[in-house]
């Protein structure tokens, strides 16, 4: 029989399955509602959409480089201990691998490894190990040479905090020590230019309105702004930043001193800005019962 948009619909809002997945129930049980929710659920489909709606502030972020050309991909779970699965971590290798010739996250659901796509790859992994997860962000990182940094390593070559950087002339080890102290300071931009602008509006107007609260003359107040404006560009800005390996130095002495010139970077870290909502026991025991 054909399968109507409405049907296709009504089983989508029921079971929270996806499309293809909603039509291909129904085709295989003749249209029956309920059989086909049964036949979501034997596949796992249902199940794993319901647990779509769960946080996922966990997981991993895997770092690839190749020929000048770097990728950090962050790939979540639920929970630390999946993130620790060897199969989740295959999973995010083979994401990761992909990712370096995929332009964009959107994209990177659609692609095919073994014949299956990325996302079908995650939808199983839902309904194998029980919680959900999602790829949430990517970003790519090219120069005349790229280094990786994974901190906090589950496995090779991802983590909890992943660093990409590229530089320009001849490295020794140096652009190494970048991605550490990136990993370890997370500043805010490569240097003032690379810095939001409305970031460091807000800023100045706080610092602002704390000296002016000072009661100071306005040539003084101008002179405290101006200075705490620079602190806050040395301390929010990686060429400004002491340098992690030498505190006496900034990065930008260090790596002039090094011979380089570090173009840019990328440090993605696990679950940074998703708001986790906090269980009691009893919800998670619940949960555990899929209650």
């Amino acid at each position: 029989m054909a399968i109507t948009a409405a049907q296709v619909k009504e089983l989508r809002d029921t079971t929270g399955a996806g499309m293809m997945d909603a039509k291909k129930a129904l085709t295989e049980t003749d249209g029956d509602m309920q059989a086909a929710q049964d036949w979501l659920r034997t596949k796992g489909l249902a199940k794993a959409a319901k647990k779509s709606g769960r946080t996922a502030a966990e997981g991993l972020v895997a770092v690839r480089v190749e020929d000048g050309k770097g990728v950090a991909v962050e790939v979540n779970s639920e929970t630390d201990f999946v993130a620790k699965n060897a199969d989740f971590q295959e999973m995010v290798g083979q994401i990761a691998e992909t990712a370096l010739h995929v332009p964009d996250t959107g994209a990177l659901g659609d692609f095919e490894i073994g014949g299956k796509s990325i996302n079908a790859m995650i939808t199983d992994k839902i309904a194998t190990i029980g919680e959900n997860m999602s790829i949430r962000r990517m970003a790519h990182l090219s120069g005349d040479t790229v280094v990786s940094y994974v901190h906090g390593a589950a496995a090779p070559g991802m983590g909890k905090i992943g660093v990409l950087v590229a530089v320009k002339g001849e490295d020794g080890g140096f652009a190494r020590q970048v991605a550490m102290h990136i990993a370890a300071a997370n500043p805010a931009a490569l240097d003032e230019t690379s810095l939001d602008q409305d970031f460091v509006a807000r800023e100045r107007a706080v610092l602002t309105e704390q000296a002016r609260e000072s009661g100071k003359p306005e040539q003084v107040i101008e002179k405290m702004i101006d200075g705490r404006m620079k602190k806050f560009l040395a301390e929010n800005t990686l060429m400004g930043q002491a340098f992690v390996v030498d505190p006496d130095k900034t990065v930008a002495q260090a790596a002039e001193e090094a011979g380089l010139a570090v173009t840019g970077y990328v440090r993605l870290e696990v679950g940074e800005g998703i708001e986790k909502v906090e269980e009691d026991f009893a919800a998670e025991v619940a949960k555990a019962r899929g209650e």
